[in-house]
């Protein structure tokens, strides 16, 4: 198990049981993510933490598959399921460069709140790539903190020495664009949801 699989674990309940900090920014999300989808969809969500956002959109999409590299993660978001009788998303302890999951398998791909978390981010995006059909859309939402002072880095490195915080990568908002557009992707959309610090909402579609 890696380190940053073991970080999640530990924190799963704690994270499940917190609140949406922002729940005008996560609407808007959710808004502009379920106008991009449709009831036919085939749906991968990558880093889907304790499942919430998976459920709630499963009246968009045929088949929703919510995965994640913490295994308590996962148990907690399949026991939301039951509870909700929700049958069309299945749960899935995996990260994002899994490859059983066939290239060309999925409609959309969905990565929120997770792209600042990877340590190789162009490979993970290449990935997102080739799992979607031609012409698939590729949805994600990243905190972008290097738009914050200097004294964020600090306080977060200090965190992660001393086992309180994941690796955090530090974007900015254009970069993380151009990046995506590099790997095979043209930008449909963009937004910050909220608006400091920004969390880039970016719709990109598979040429």
């Amino acid at each position: 198990m890696s380190k940053e699989a073991r970080f999640w674990d530990k924190v799963a309940k704690k994270y499940a049981k917190s609140p949406i900090k922002n729940v005008e920014a996560y609407n808007q999300t959710m808004e502009r993510t379920k106008a991009h989808l449709t009831k036919v969809d085939a749906v991968l969500e990558v880093g889907c933490g304790t499942g919430s956002t998976a459920l709630l959109l499963t009246h968009s999409a045929k088949q929703i598959t919510a995965s994640d590299i913490s295994g308590t993660m996962i148990k907690i978001a399949t026991q939301k399921a039951t509870e909700q009788q929700i049958e069309n998303v299945s749960f899935v302890r995996s990260s994002a460069l899994n490859e059983a999951m066939e290239p060309e398998s999925f409609d959309v791909v969905l990565a929120f709140n997770l792209l600042h978390l990877l340590e190789d981010l162009p490979t993970t995006v290449h990935r997102m790539n080739t799992l979607l059909k031609t012409g698939g859309i590729f949805i994600s939402k990243t905190v972008c903190l290097a738009e914050k002072g200097w004294h964020i880095r600090v306080i977060i490195r200090l965190m992660r020495i001393f086992g309180f915080a994941p690796y955090v990568g530090f974007l900015k908002a254009k970069e993380l664009e151009n990046l995506i557009a590099r790997e095979g992707f043209e930008v449909l959309e963009t937004g910050s949801y909220p608006a400091s610090p920004p969390s880039r909402f970016i719709v990109a579609r598979k040429k």
